[in-house]
């Protein structure tokens, strides 16, 4: 099936067509349907299989004769998160000529900005729950005219520490409004939660393919472990990456290997726990917008966040869960694109590479550099 199969507006259809998008996901091909109606969903479908455009995309829809008022709340765990469906949001209404306007409202930024930005009436607030709910008591925010609202990654928002947060939003708006909850993974208590806040609520599951794209290059160096930061400071000199990233799980090795690519003239950043919010805000834009071409950073850090164009990923920690590999390699080579998936392994790092390899059926193949090239190990 193709999108335009599938949405009847034609303007959104070719909005998608510029970045590059003419088929649904399995996910954004199931609630399309549901949240066009007007029923509340539960969906679970893994990382990367396109959630944000699956409920973005029927918002556009249903939304797309323009009411200058709050219709749509999107409720997120993150700054980084917001910032990413926002810039989504923006891409959707410039391609297509549809005005929704969005605004980000978290915590910790400062309140009469944001309040100064309700003043335009956008129609899709995008943020986290506590500040939502703060500028809703102020009726700076309009609950009463919001009729859809998305919980993104709902296993966080809806767990213990969270849900009253949530609850205390979507409690402010009336009762026939719309809840779509989407994840990666829906836990039993999470689901029963959220049914509670539901009226009859469609569940969609779409199967985990645990599969990797035939279209990724799997590569592996093998290194003494005091080498590691060496071996990439002279890969990326090699390979040439336009855009990689670059999982360091340790903090101090991410910030002397972004010294190390900055030092030979390359434009790269760090992201990790230790960041302060304006900090992560800054590089995770610049990434975003090719202002920087490496970013290095902890699976924890990079969680949710999501970039188009990564034609290299780099593994200086080695995962020792499969999963965790198959959704790092799954940066790179999207949308049909060629990609490649390095490892820098030392020995004893070898048998987990044999796992990935029985696991996904892929071919990981051993390299050394020779004379400022990679030839075969």
């Amino acid at each position: 099936m193709k999108f335009s199969e599938l949405i009847t507006q034609s303007q959104l259809v070719k909005a998608l067509e510029v970045e590059k998008i003419t088929k649904p996901t399995k996910v954004q091909e199931l609630v399309y349907p549901i949240i066009i109606e007007g029923k509340d969903v539960i969906a679970e479908s893994e990382t990367g299989s396109g959630k944000t455009l699956a409920y973005l995309v029927p918002i556009f829809e249903k939304y797309s004769e323009i009411q200058k008022t709050n219709q749509v709340i999107i409720l997120v765990p993150t700054h980084e998160l917001a910032m990413q469906v926002h810039a989504q949001v923006e891409r959707l209404s410039k391609n297509s000529g549809i005005e929704l306007k969005s605004a980000v409202i978290i915590g910790n930024v400062n309140i009469l900005r944001q309040i100064e930005k309700l003043k335009e009436k956008p129609q899709i607030i995008i943020g986290t729950a506590g500040r939502i709910h703060e500028l809703i008591k102020k009726k700076k925010i309009a609950a009463h005219t919001v009729k859809t609202i998305v919980v993104d990654e709902g296993d966080k928002l809806l767990n213990p520490d969270n849900i009253k947060g949530v609850q205390e939003v979507i409690k402010c708006t009336m009762k026939d409004r719309q809840l779509l909850v989407f994840s990666a993974s829906v836990t039993k208590k999470a689901s029963e939660v959220a049914m509670d806040m539901m009226k009859d609520a469609k569940v969609i599951k779409t199967e985990k393919t645990q599969t990797i794209p035939a279209n990724i290059e799997h590569i592996c160096l093998v290194v003494e472990r005091r080498d590691k930061l060496e071996a990439l400071r002279k890969l990326t000199r090699i390979m040439k990456a336009k855009r990689a990233m670059i999982f360091i799980n340790k903090v101090s090795d991410i910030e002397e290997a972004t010294y190390k690519l900055v030092y030979q003239g390359l434009k790269a950043e760090c992201l990790h726990g230790s960041n302060v919010k304006e900090d992560r805000k800054r590089v995770v834009e610049q990434f975003r917008t090719n202002k920087i071409n490496y970013l290095v950073a902890t699976d924890i850090a990079a969680r949710g966040l999501h970039f188009d164009g990564i034609d290299t990923v780099f593994h200086i920690s080695i995962p020792e869960d499969e999963m965790e590999y198959l959704h790092r390699s799954g940066r790179t080579g999207r949308n049909g694109q060629p990609g490649r998936s390095v490892l820098i392994v030392t020995k004893e790092e070898l048998p987990l590479l044999k796992k990935y390899q029985k696991k996904f059926g892929i071919n990981i193949v051993e390299k050394k550099m020779y004379q400022g090239k990679l030839v075969k190990g």
